[in-house]
């Protein structure tokens, strides 16, 4: 991948998730039926030392069509030196995150330092994540506590470059 000639050089170990990427993964967790979806990520910059993210999903039927818009997150993601990385997302539904982790080459691990919520937001304590680039897609993986489970598989998917 060729690395853009204005993109901040603090960025460089997360250059390679820059674009837009689309896929399909697939959800459940005890309070809910497994489920499959679509979804939209789209990493972007600016020229300053941060990327800005932001994930769009849809409930998909048996046929892989879309049925109804569902998750969708917004942020930013920030390297730190020595391969770390901070990440903070805001929910439409009622909750905020700032998740910490590394960078090791195309793979990034990431776990929740804060969750705050508001008083009719659903009751996530706690989130780890990762992401990787695998044959040029990107994959990604969600463990959630919420709601007075422990943390275990919600959200996983693969992702193609646009």
């Amino acid at each position: 991948m060729e690395i853009s000639a204005d993109l901040h050089p603090e960025l460089v170990p997360l250059a390679f998730l820059v674009g837009t990427w689309r896929g399909a993964g697939v959800g459940g967790y005890p309070s809910v039926e497994e489920f499959r979806f679509g979804q939209e990520i789209v990493f972007s910059h600016d020229t300053r030392p941060f990327l800005s993210y932001r994930s769009t999903s849809w409930l998909l039927d048996d046929d892989g069509q879309r049925v109804k818009p569902s998750g969708s997150e917004s942020g930013f993601w920030r390297p730190r030196p020595g391969g770390e990385l901070e990440v903070l997302l805001a929910h439409p539904t009622g909750f905020a995150e700032v998740w910490v982790g590394t960078v090791e080459g195309a793979k990034i691990e990431l776990q929740t330092d804060v969750v705050a919520r508001t008083s009719s937001a659903k009751s996530v304590t706690a989130g780890h994540r990762l992401y990787g680039l695998v044959e040029g897609d990107l994959l990604w993986a969600y463990d959630m506590a919420a709601e007075g489970h422990p943390l275990q598989p919600h959200l996983s998917a693969r992702l193609k470059r646009d």
